[in-house]
């Protein structure tokens, strides 16, 4: 499924109409089929008692085994292709769930749903592949098997069709009372599971400050809901499948008694009565499915609104021109930025432009939105609507697909997530094909090589999930090799130096070296002045807006002496007057912090 297509479970289900229709075709022929026992036993006890004639049971019989072997095998076939369908259908769909997925915590604030759309697509694929559709294609034909018992005797078709009413009442209460408690069930379920996985991504942090009880406390209630969610949707469900069983036993029973007064009158042979029993029950068998299954398909139809809702928010992108490798500029319009899904601008206005072979540091004081900006510079937050745009090359970032932009841009965030693979897969960007020298070259860019051959295994050492068997200066510096890898346009680094030693901070700066000296562009955000080494320009931030832009020590001086004038502002005793000194020009002194 191509980016470009845009998302409907019925579209993806019309790719495969012939199969429908396949299936459509089975389940006429089953239910057709499925009459087999009921014109057996009509036929033995109408015919061959009375007749007494042998040959015509063992014609009756042959005939009644090769029809019920053709209802078995088009049954098993019809399961086969539905539970393919399902299959076919979650491999068209999986790569926009995925992207989707990734796209969630990037584009939107519903971050606790998680793998909600995952889940979501195994229930339809779970409930495609289970025996909920079959009833689904069997309910047609009760139309047929009711004018079979019609044709019996005229009171036996009104009362099988008053049973068949009843059961469809049963269905319409069946889902007034689950799909409150289902949907219920879904939602506190998703949270629960957003908990336990952000508990387990602080292990460390619980331990260490004795937080498990009070952890395990907050899930207990969250699980405590959803189990509660989840037992009023069972006991709905499964009360009212135990009621249409129930129903549907009296009511075959109330057709065998009705078929024998009618026979005690004279109106109707004693087969009639047993082949009208059996007509009633297939009649009712889709119905009681039906019910049956009702709980997976409530979640399977809440999972498509979902689905459906979801990609109605993140539509999938038109197909990019295949625009060439940027390899001259970067330039930022106007930029403004608010975190995912909100309104409340973290970074303001922010114009700046850097040609090939520049080195920019952003500097600022926590809060300042440096990191806000470097995720909008690397495409992974949009500007907000009217917000600038981010050029390479005189190209926005969005003209460019996406795999095309990662090609050319390296990204080192503040916050380190490693997969769990081999080290040559993460320096590589989980690329199984990749060049082994050139994953090589980013190591060595990065100071790394000799770090990697150190480790058991090298570079096919595995790192853990989130990295966890490497230091954190080791996970760093992996991270700035991947950052590398490829010889990207523009690298952004956040915060490189914050795990990093002294023979770290040397391979970072020759790391940066490299890039300028190849014509890239590099941008370091940093609170640590070594990280800046090998930068020649600056912007300060403060408060999401540039305070200074330019050459480096031009800035640093600027910024030192508006320090310097706060410092001596702050140290003045009480009731004096600060010294007037004019700060310089458009440099402001943050004194408060923000709340983003």
């Amino acid at each position: 499924m191509t980016g470009a297509e845009p998302f409907s479970l019925p579209k993806a289900m019309r790719r495969y109409h012939g199969a429908f229709l396949g299936v459509g075709l089975f389940s006429g022929l089953i239910n057709l089929l499925a009459l087999t026992g009921s014109l057996y036993m009509l036929q033995v006890y109408d015919r061959v008692l009375p007749s007494r004639s042998i040959p015509t049971l063992i014609g009756l019989t042959t005939l009644m085994l090769i029809l019920y072997t053709g209802h078995g095998l088009l049954d098993f076939m019809r399961t086969r292709v539905m539970a393919r369908i399902g299959v076919k259908i979650d491999r068209a769909l999986r790569t926009r769930i995925f992207e989707m997925v990734l796209l969630l915590p990037l584009r939107t604030r519903r971050r606790a749903e998680g793998l909600q759309p995952i889940r979501d697509l195994d229930q339809i694929r779970g409930f495609l592949s289970g025996l909920g559709p079959t009833a689904l294609f069997d309910m047609p034909w009760l139309p047929l098997y009711l004018l079979v018992v019609f044709l019996l005797h005229p009171w036996l078709g009104v009362f099988a069709t008053a049973s068949a009413l009843l059961l469809v009442i049963v269905t319409f209460v069946t889902e007034f009372k689950t799909s409150g408690p289902s949907k219920d069930a879904a939602s506190s379920g998703a949270q629960r599971m957003a908990f336990a996985e952000a508990a387990r991504r602080n292990a460390e942090a619980i331990r260490a400050m004795g937080m498990g009880g009070r952890a395990d406390q907050a899930f207990a209630q969250l699980n405590g809901r959803y189990l509660d969610d989840q037992l009023k949707a069972s006991d709905a469900s499964s009360g009212i499948g135990t009621f249409s069983k129930i129903i549907r036993m009296i009511l075959q029973s109330g057709m065998l008694g009705l078929g024998a007064y009618l026979s005690v009158k004279g109106e109707l042979s004693s087969g009639s009565i047993i082949a009208g029993t059996v007509v009633l029950s297939r009649a009712l068998a889709p119905i009681e499915l039906a019910i049956a299954h009702w709980k997976g398909f409530v979640a399977a139809r809440q999972g498509y609104r979902r689905l459906k809702v979801l990609f109605a928010e993140l539509p999938a992108a038109a197909p990019a021109m295949q625009l060439p490798r940027p390899v001259r500029q970067l330039s930022v319009e106007g930029l403004t930025i608010a975190a995912p899904g909100g309104t409340t601008p973290i970074v303001q206005n922010v114009t700046f432009q850097l040609a090939a072979g520049a080195g920019l540091g952003i500097i600022g004081p926590s809060a300042s939105g440096k990191s806000t900006l470097a995720r909008a510079l690397v495409g992974a937050w949009s500007p907000m609507p009217r917000g600038g745009t981010v050029r390479l090359d005189s190209a926005s970032l969005d003209q460019y697909s996406a795999d095309a932009i990662g090609a050319g841009i390296g990204y080192l965030p503040q916050d380190i997530e490693l997969f769990d693979g081999t080290v040559e897969s993460n320096i590589a960007r989980l690329d199984p094909q990749a060049n082994p020298e050139a994953v090589i070259k980013a190591a060595r860019l990065a100071g790394c090589h000799e770090m990697i051959l150190g480790l058991p295994d090298g570079y096919k050492a595995r790192v853990g999930e989130g990295g966890t068997l490497l230091s954190a200066g080791q996970r760093q510096r992996v991270a700035l090799a991947r950052a590398l890898y490829g010889d990207p346009f523009l690298v952004v680094l956040d915060e490189p130096n914050s795990n990093l030693d002294a023979i770290g901070d040397f391979a970072l700066a020759q790391a940066i070296k490299s890039v300028r000296v190849r014509n890239g562009i590099v941008i370091v955000i940093a609170h640590r002045p070594s990280a800046l080494a090998g930068i020649d320009q600056l912007l300060a931030l403060a408060n999401g807006q540039v305070q200074v832009f330019g050459p480096k020590d031009e800035v640093m001086k600027r910024v030192l002496a508006a320090q310097q004038q706060a410092s001596g502002a702050s140290a003045s005793p009480p009731g004096a007057v600060a010294p007037q000194r004019a700060l310089p020009p458009g440099l402001k002194v943050v004194t408060e912090p923000e709340t983003t």
